[in-house]
């Protein structure tokens, strides 16, 4: 066998690729489009095509190993992680989450997870979960020497954590149980507005360290600041900034800097932008790995991170669509590095999982690490240029917002002086705009919508006293989602419907051969019904029958520049009250166009005015 040398050049067969000579071939395209002139010089070429993600970071069209910083797996700055491939089931603990307010029915659901996959549980206790009296019950079975278990109670965090450990040592697993009692103050302060102590955060991490050795006492959740529209940086930054703050408390309360950082888990979303999404993961590292060497924490301490697969991403519509986010989403969490990662049921914005949309939870992470073998490759994400790019560059995002954060007195007076709130509500009015010019695409909401689905029925999540589940104001962060927009137009178009017995309707006035306004027609067919709007097309004479008042001209703009104007004399004289034109340009008797990038939302917002659907 012959064992190939240490730096294999999977190319080495082919010519060197010349830069230059890249940028003088995508010049020639932009040319066409328009975008550069000849007299462009090549070094701004690429200029040209880079784009910024929400947190700013410059994403470029081509990368090299120039841009990728050196490392290596499993060394500082832990950018790189190593995976183990030791016995048993390789990579990270598969977590899975419960919220039944029903002892007996968590026991259930908990006992089969554990039995087909699941590796670790997280329990909302509490309002909004289960109740904290009934974690014995939901507990019974459970081998809590091997089974971590994750608490997530909230303002009832003291109390869930002392009936935990008393059912750990009244069970004699002091010793062996693992897991995190989930002390969260400063996540407390972002969800509600009302911090909890750090003190009592600190006492438990105390508790911890004293008399349960496996056993972690804080999280630093990330997620309530991606739950509110922020970026991936300020996620990270917030967490950072939590971390320290924790850090501070810990160290105060007696522990050493290693125990301190013993402690502390942190929780991030993971979405179905993967590149980001496993940058994030990197990044956090990376970032933490700077707090505990400024820290004086022995060499080799390292983040460990739970991701949980964006909630902001759900949607209620089309919720099979659901799957095919979370399985990348959860591709991108193993490819990070994550240590442990929850799946959130496809069904989650509908209400409480059946067991059906648990299963699938589970076996999208069994499939990644049985099947995919994902979890058996040494830093699976190493090597990509783009990737080592877009973590540095989320990196150096995130450690600016936290040093802005830190210089605000730390991330309670940042949340309280509301810095926090105005930089996520900034960068979700930008992500917002670009969702309702579909230039962040929905699939199943503002793409390819199914106006004659059936939703499945579940169970009604119980609502958190802090009234985010319910999404109304509750005095922290705002809980938004993606879909949101367009649901709520659904929803209006829905319970017009009911009321009337008829949907809201637009009619495609198609001029031309079929071959000819084809494209266009779907293409607004495609953003009405993304409203919860129906169509029917057929020539401009046969409006009169189409039961609506509202039309929209699709064609060529050929045929458009010979035939709009009269086309839109014909709609108007046969009663419509507004006339769209599938494209750009202005003609006369047409209000306006729809087209790709237009505001859509803004577009299904005034059609379903004129429609007389009225929220």
């Amino acid at each position: 066998m012959t064992v190939p040398p240490d730096e294999l050049e999977l190319a080495a067969a082919f010519p060197p690729a010349e830069r230059d000579r890249w940028r003088e071939m995508v010049k020639g395209v932009l040319r066409k489009s328009g975008a550069a002139t000849e007299d462009t010089p090549l070094d701004e070429i690429e200029g040209l095509l880079t784009r910024e993600s929400c947190d700013g970071v410059p994403i470029a069209a081509l990368y090299t190993r120039d841009d990728a910083p050196p490392g290596r797996p499993g060394l500082a700055p832990y950018v790189r992680e190593v995976r183990p491939d030791g016995e048993g089931v390789a990579g990270w603990d598969v977590r899975q989450r419960h919220a039944h307010p029903d002892p007996a029915v968590t026991r259930e659901a908990v006992l089969a997870d554990l039995e087909n996959g699941a590796t670790s549980l997280w329990l909302r206790l509490g309002d909004g979960g289960l109740p904290v009296t009934g974690l014995a019950e939901a507990l019974r079975g459970v081998l809590l020497d091997l089974a971590p278990v994750v608490l997530d109670a909230g303002r009832q965090t003291a109390e869930a954590a002392e009936a935990f450990l008393a059912l750990v040592t009244e069970r004699g697993n002091a010793a062996d149980a693992s897991g995190n009692l989930g002390a969260d103050p400063l996540g407390l302060a972002a969800r509600t507005g009302t911090p909890g102590p750090l003190e009592g955060a600190a006492d438990l991490a105390v508790r911890c360290v004293r008399e349960f050795p496996k056993l972690r006492a804080v999280v630093a959740d990330g997620t309530p600041y991606h739950d509110a529209g922020g970026g991936d940086a300020e996620e990270l930054g917030a967490a950072v900034a939590a971390g320290v703050a924790y850090l501070r408390a810990l160290t105060g309360a007696g522990l050493s800097a290693d125990e301190a950082f013993g402690q502390i888990e942190f929780r991030l979303a993971v979405n179905a932008d993967q590149f980001s999404s496993i940058a994030k993961l990197r990044a956090l590292r990376r970032l933490w790995a700077r707090v505990a060497e400024v820290s004086g924490a022995a060499e080799g301490t390292s983040a460990r991170v739970h991701a949980v697969t964006s909630s902001a991403m759900m949607t209620r519509r089309d919720p099979w669509v659901n799957m095919l986010r979370t399985t990348i989403a959860t591709f991108a969490a193993g490819t990070g590095g994550a240590d442990a990662v929850t799946v959130q049921p496809f069904d989650a914005r509908l209400g409480l999982p059946d067991g059906f949309a648990r299963r699938i939870a589970r076996n999208t992470q069994t499939l990644l690490l049985e099947e995919s073998s994902l979890a058996r490759v040494v830093d699976p994400a190493g090597g990509s240029w783009y990737t080592e790019s877009l973590t540095e560059g989320l990196a150096q995002a995130a450690w600016t917002w936290f040093t802005e954060i830190e210089k605000a007195g730390g991330l309670a007076a940042a949340l309280e002086s509301g810095l926090v709130a105005e930089r996520l509500a900034a960068t979700w009015a930008r992500r917002r705009a670009d969702i309702a010019r579909r230039k962040a695409p929905l699939t199943g909401v503002s793409e390819f919508p199914n106006l004659d689905e059936t939703l499945p029925e579940r169970e009604p999540a119980p609502d958190a006293p802090d009234g985010r589940t319910r999404g109304e104001p509750c005095g922290g962060l705002p809980v938004v989602t993606y879909a949101q927009d367009f649901e709520a137009l659904r929803d209006r178009s829905d319970a017009h419907a009911g009321a009337t017995g008829a949907r809201p309707r637009v009619f495609l006035a198609t001029l031309g051969p079929i071959a000819v306004h084809t494209a266009r027609a779907s293409f607004a067919a495609n953003l009405f019904q993304a409203g919860g709007i129906e169509t029917v097309s057929g020539a401009p004479e046969e409006f009169g029958t189409s039961g609506t008042s509202v039309a929209c001209l699709c064609s060529s703009d050929k045929v458009y520049g010979e035939q709009a104007a009269e086309a839109a004399r014909v709609l108007r004289e046969a009663g419509a009250v507004k006339v769209w034109l599938a494209g750009k340009g202005t003609y006369e008797g047409v209000d306006s166009g729809v087209y790709a990038g237009c505001d859509a939302i803004g577009v299904l917002e005034t059609t379903l005015h004129e429609l007389g659907v009225n929220e």
